[in-house]
């Protein structure tokens, strides 16, 4: 039986995806906006979504599944719908070049 990966939408971005237009298509989602919550085995998506309605913790709408092989599925008020995630690209730079700090600043190193 599948095993599906539970991400908690942020408490903090809960109201902004709640009060956000339904869109039709593909979700685009930040990594960063959920907490990994557990796992749940089922044999589908909405298998996964009925088992944890009767829970302590059911899925919130903002809630997303995904499954062993990636793919995400978000919880909206009309279903489960396909979602994936955002990637966040680095600032296009010239090789070698580094931010511009004005003069008399000091650059503040990041770690990566």
């Amino acid at each position: 039986m599948p095993l599906f990966k539970i991400h908690r939408l942020r408490d903090s971005q809960l109201q902004q995806f709640r009060s956000a237009p339904h869109t039709s298509g593909t979700s685009q989602v930040r990594h960063r906006d959920y907490t990994e919550n557990g796992q749940i085995e089922a044999s589908g998506v909405y298998a996964a979504w009925t088992a944890m309605r009767d829970s302590e913790q059911p899925l919130r709408i903002g809630d997303i599944l995904e499954d062993d092989k990636g793919a995400l599925r978000v919880c909206k008020y009309v279903g489960l719908e396909e979602a994936q995630w955002v990637a966040v690209q680095d600032p296009l730079l010239p090789d070698g070049a580094g931010p511009v700090v004005p003069d008399g600043e000091h650059p503040k190193v990041i770690e990566r």
